[in-house]
């Protein structure tokens, strides 16, 4: 947390990181069982994704959709989007899905605060101004993840994200970590 490259941020990083890794990986463990026996095909789901200095990298996720949800279907998930599971769903409310970017974290390829990364597609039709948003390593949650989250458009999204980050702090991205649980607990702007 704190400044982009800074070293109390990435130390923060794999410390929060590791304890949630370790807290979380039977609950993680139970999913990926739940997803297997549901549907055939790996529980993980790796996309390509836009990171620091739009660097692509492969984001983990738990699978949430059909197997090659992407071949049949929208690059972006839809509002009730047919291809979603029945433990997709739940996934999807709780954002368990979310939690193998820990290990993103732990590469150094994400952080816990920044901007969401995007998909190369979308990333591709920024114009000079969006693209200020790759300046930042983008993370698990952020300003616009507490604010609005899925229900937010692109372009409102990267408004905001390089509006904040220009002026991050370690106490501004201390209160995203701690909006964050409402926000998961809420699920306001969660796109299922």
């Amino acid at each position: 947390m704190g400044k982009n490259s800074s070293f109390i941020k990435r130390l923060t990083d794999i410390t929060i990181s590791l304890f949630v890794i370790i807290l979380m990986s039977p609950i993680i463990l139970i999913a990926i069982i739940a997803i297997r026996i549901e549907t055939s095909g790996s529980a993980l789901f790796l996309q390509d994704r836009a990171g620091l200095g739009g660097k692509p990298f492969k984001i983990f996720k738990l699978r949430t959709m059909v197997k090659n949800a992407e071949k049949v279907g929208p690059l972006l998930t839809q509002s009730n989007d047919s291809r979603v599971t029945k433990v997709g769903k739940i996934l999807r409310m709780t954002s368990l899905d979310e939690f193998p970017q820990f290990i993103n974290i732990l590469k150094g390829e994400m952080s816990l605060v920044g901007p969401r990364p995007e998909v190369l597609p979308i990333v591709e039709t920024y114009n000079e101004s969006q693209r200020q948003v790759l300046n930042y390593k983008p993370g698990l949650t952020g300003i616009s993840q507490i604010n609005g989250r899925g229900s937010l458009s692109v372009e409102e999204k990267l408004i905001m994200d390089i509006e904040y980050y220009k002026n991050e702090t370690f106490c501004s991205d201390l209160l995203i970590v701690l909006k964050t649980p409402y926000t998961l607990i809420s699920n306001e702007g969660n796109v299922m």
